[in-house]
């Protein structure tokens, strides 16, 4: 009897280590971005033999890390105005707002004058 299991190493199926330049051309990046990434840990990634290796289930990660989701605002949508029911209704004068004379008339008005 061997000493040996029934099973070898070529059954199991390992999983395919892609390198850092799949990882690019993939996410449509640089080279240096993932292995920056990776050096930052921001990303998963396994180190073999001091190089950076990732398996499928890291780039799916990868993907969804730098997912950004829709913000929803509040002043998208609209609303009924900040004034309280009871004062809604109520008649309130309109003011007419008149502007203020630019500086610079009444400068060149007093120089004109004192000439």
């Amino acid at each position: 009897m061997s000493g040996h299991s029934s099973h070898s190493v070529t059954d199991v199926t390992l999983p395919h280590l892609f390198r850092p330049a799949d990882v690019a051309k993939a996410l449509g990046c640089s080279e240096w971005w993932v292995k920056e990434q990776a050096r930052q840990r921001r990303i998963p990634f396994t180190r073999v033999g001091g190089a950076y290796r990732f398996t499928a289930e890291h780039y799916a990660e990868i993907v969804t890390v730098f997912e950004e989701r829709p913000v929803w605002r509040l002043e998208s949508v609209p609303r009924e105005p900040a004034i309280p029911p009871a004062r809604r209704d109520a008649k309130v004068p309109a003011i007419q707002l008149r502007p203020k004379p630019p500086r610079r008339a009444k400068r060149s008005g007093s120089a004109a004058a004192a000439a």
